[in-house]
């Protein structure tokens, strides 16, 4: 009787450097490559019941899935998709099949994708059928790190566990470790066994949602998929030599090239971190090595470290007390959370950021980082509120990435110190010096010129009037403001509101660089404020 194997993909969304669907090939005759739309996705977040897929993502999910069924018909398979709980849907194959051989599966970190595993063990055990897995989501392979993430000493009671601080876990696996090579997949794949469906993609209305507008002020304006992933490796690396100033460029915040943009297709498994650690050494080898080239594999390893982190820490990566146990007074207050989500704070760097979010899915790494500053630790929400936010709107929502990111600015994840905190104007300075991306999002600021659109509070009502702009009319004053915030605008107006920074050109000091987060740190005097 001839062997089945049947691949259940979740986010391994590629048909390169596929340990599952390589071994598969190798063991036996048929295989039957799976993808399962499982209602659990589409249900509400844990703490406070926002959708957990939402359109955006959900829009790029369905375009790789697709993209990957085109992918395989090429190679002599199809791609089964189903509706339906993968455990179930597995069952119910085992049964309709009679032959299959085995099950397999890459694993995943956190406990919701882990209970799937279980359950699929559970009806395989039912039917005799063998389970097997792969880890592939990485970078460097969870049994090639110098310590393992779960334990505490290795059999010779040598202390081996996963550090608690990135730069300890970079310096180990750097050093002490290596990338395993990218696989070589087979031209052609072994057939579907006779008589299987391959079933259709859904539409977004088959899953409970309607499909999202396009926005063309967006930054991610990209497809999913392996085929857009790869041709967006090509296009970042070879046809533009963009990755050489990747560390300069990485902070901005308009348009498709001020940074990789991998992070949606990284998310779904639709390119291999390995196979993007292998195109640098090659552009390294071939035309450039400098700090923006090694840059790129120092946040793939960031990724590592959060995947690794859940591994090590289960369920507290989503506790409120997060991975320190440590107690803060977070506030649950609806009317504060519901200006920060709809970017209506009063203050326009935050504002333009969530905007951009809501409309598109996505936003930059520098938006990401001052939103949630702005959230933990100025209006003192609780960190889960953001969190479950991003899980819904992000197109590139990485559940280990996103949940250790926001432990991390809340000061209670992965994080040496204590009580950082951004400062929402000097960021907006630095950063939008010009004020182009707030005029970009907050089209009610459009009539303020240059840097003066981060501080409408403190321009005189003549100016405001000018710019066809009134407070708490068209655009609302800050629901809060920090005193920091002062130490960057200048020059008193002559009447009405406070100081003005018309005239501004640039940061007041110059960066210093935090090597431990990738991106860059500004202090003031003793306080730890950016």
């Amino acid at each position: 009787m001839a062997t089945t194997v049947i691949y259940l993909l979740r986010n391994d969304l590629r048909f390169h450097d596929n340990e599952v669907l390589h071994w598969a090939q190798r063991n036996a005759e048929h295989i039957v490559p799976l993808y399962c739309f499982d209602p659990r996705h589409y249900l509400g977040t844990h703490c406070y019941n926002f959708p957990k897929t939402g359109p955006f993502r959900l829009r790029f999910l369905l375009e790789s899935v697709k993209d990957l069924r085109e992918t395989l018909q090429k190679k002599g398979r199809n791609l089964l998709v189903r509706k339906g709980k993968p455990e179930d849907v597995v069952g119910d194959l085992i049964k309709q099949l009679g032959s299959v051989s085995a099950v397999a599966f890459h694993e995943e970190a956190t406990k919701e994708e882990q209970d799937v595993e279980k359950a699929l063990k559970q009806v395989c055990s039912q039917f005799k059928v063998k389970v097997h897995t792969c880890w592939g989501s990485t970078l460097y392979h969870r049994e090639d790190l110098p310590f393992n993430p779960i334990a505490s000493c290795n059999s010779e009671g040598v202390p081996c566990r996963l550090p608690d601080v990135y730069t300890q876990f970079r310096k180990a696996v750097e050093t002490r470790s290596r990338v395993r090579p990218t696989i070589t997949m087979p031209e052609r794949l072994k057939p579907l066994p006779l008589g299987l469906e391959a079933g259709s993609i859904p539409s977004p209305e088959d899953l409970g949602q309607t499909d999202c507008l396009s926005d063309p002020r967006t930054a991610f304006p990209c497809s999913g998929g392996e085929t857009q992933a790869l041709a967006r490796l090509k296009y970042y690396f070879w046809d533009t030599n963009l990755v050489a100033s990747y560390k300069e460029s990485r902070n901005g915040l308009i348009g498709m090239d001020y940074s990789t943009k991998f992070a949606p297709w990284l998310a779904l498994g639709c390119i291999s971190p390995r196979y993007i650690y292998e195109q640098i050494k090659k552009y390294e080898n071939e035309r450039t090595a400098n700090q923006s080239t090694y840059w790129v594999i120092f946040e793939l390893l960031w990724r590592d470290y959060f995947r690794f982190v859940a591994v090590k820490y289960g369920n507290r990566i989503f506790y409120l007390k997060g991975l320190q146990q440590k107690s803060v007074p977070w506030k649950k207050d609806s009317k504060l959370f519901d200006a920060w989500k709809e970017g209506r704070t009063g203050v326009p760097f935050v504002d333009a950021n969530m905007r951009e979010l809501a409309l598109t899915g996505f936003m930059s790494n520098r938006g990401r980082q001052n939103v949630a500053s702005f959230l933990t630790k100025d209006l003192g929400l609780d960190w889960r509120m953001g969190a479950e936010w991003f899980e819904y709107l992000l197109v590139d929502f990485d559940v280990c990435s996103n949940y250790g990111n926001w432990l991390y600015s809340a000061g209670i994840g992965n994080d040496p110190r204590e009580n950082r905190k951004f400062n929402m104007i000097k960021q907006g300075l630095d950063y939008d010096n010009s004020g182009d991306y707030v005029r970009l999002w907050v089209l009610e600021l459009r009539g303020i010129k240059e840097g003066d659109v981060h501080t409408p509070w403190t321009l005189s009502s003549a100016a405001l009037a000018h710019a066809e702009v009134s407070l708490d009319g068209t655009y609302p004053s800050p629901i809060v403001t920090a005193p920091e915030w002062s130490r960057h605008v200048r020059n008193k107006p002559s009447g009405g509101g406070g100081p003005s920074q018309r005239g501004r050109k640039g940061p007041s000091h110059s960066p210093r660089q935090h090597r431990d987060r990738g991106i860059d740190f500004y202090f003031s005097g003793n306080k730890k404020v950016d």
